[in-house]
């Protein structure tokens, strides 16, 4: 077993890690920081209502305890107190599941040596989590307390409630799949932001570009899809080949776009009532 912050070459010597996370390790770590800031989002905006005032702010606050939880977090990691980390470089999914490898010399005896091959993209995220709920916790109560008057007394906490309950998932998740979300995360984005911008449309009754410029929400929420995809299509490329790669950031709005120009012709009243007439 090596310290923390140390792996086994291909010797089997413990070598301290010396290097730096590249990009793509960099784009896992940002979706694995965006995930509790989404959820977030989703949970306010879906206990806030239409009578309350106090979403934009609280969805402000969410966003500076992810950013402060986020900064926090590259101070506290190795080197303490630059916004940069050293790390190891990943090779392979069972660097991720190193407990999994425990040899048994005389298949009596196992011989513990599991440690953090990956150091830290695994430690660091259950960091990342820590400090956000503890900020959350700080913050967000006295806020809500104050300005969501619009809501009931039960009905005020929920969105805080929710997220007692994704951040135990969210830890789970990361220690049990952390390897398999590191190599599926790009196209994971990709698939829920095509879902998510679909049902949301489907949901709001959007089926002309007139309906997404009567509600700047909606076009909030169309850019951040966006955002989303785009993020996807920059970690699957990883921005290897600009010349390349740059013109498949293009084929962001396609999806919103196929959407917009085929609603028409898949409305359900529509269907039924040539269907009735059909017969």
């Amino acid at each position: 077993v090596c310290p923390r912050g140390q792996r086994t070459d291909d010797n089997k010597i413990c070598r301290e890690c010396i290097g730096s996370p590249d990009r793509y390790d960099w784009l896992y770590l940002g979706f694995m920081a965006m995930l509790p800031l989404v959820l977030h989002w989703f949970f306010i905006e879906w206990y806030s209502g239409k009578k309350s005032s106090s979403a934009l702010l609280q969805h402000v606050t969410a966003l500076f305890e992810c950013s402060i939880a986020a900064i926090v977090t590259l101070l506290v990691s190795d080197p303490v107190g630059f916004l940069h980390i050293r790390s190891c470089k990943v090779k392979k999914l069972s660097d991720w599941y190193t407990m999994l490898y425990n040899p048994s010399p005389d298949y009596v005896t196992t011989v513990h040596c599991t440690h953090e091959a990956v150091y830290p993209l695994y430690t660091i995220v259950f960091i990342y989590y820590a400090f956000c709920l503890v900020l959350m916790m700080l913050l967000r109560p006295l806020l809500v307390k104050k300005i969501a008057c619009g809501l009931g007394k039960s009905d005020r906490f929920k969105s805080i409630y929710a997220a007692l309950y994704f951040f135990p998932i969210l830890t789970v998740l990361q220690a049990v799949g952390g390897g398999l979300l590191y190599y599926a995360f790009p196209y994971i984005i990709l698939v829920l932001s095509l879902v998510t911008l679909a049902v949301y449309m489907s949901a709001s009754e959007v089926e002309s570009f007139k309906d997404l410029l009567v509600r700047k929400k909606r076009l909030v929420v169309l850019f951040s899809h966006w955002l989303l995809h785009a993020y996807g299509i920059i970690s699957i490329s990883k921005l290897d080949k600009l010349e390349q790669d740059l013109p498949l950031l293009a084929l962001v709005p396609a999806p919103a776009l196929f959407y917009l120009l085929t609603a028409k012709y898949t409305e359900p009243s529509r269907i039924l009532s040539e269907g009735g007439n059909g017969h």
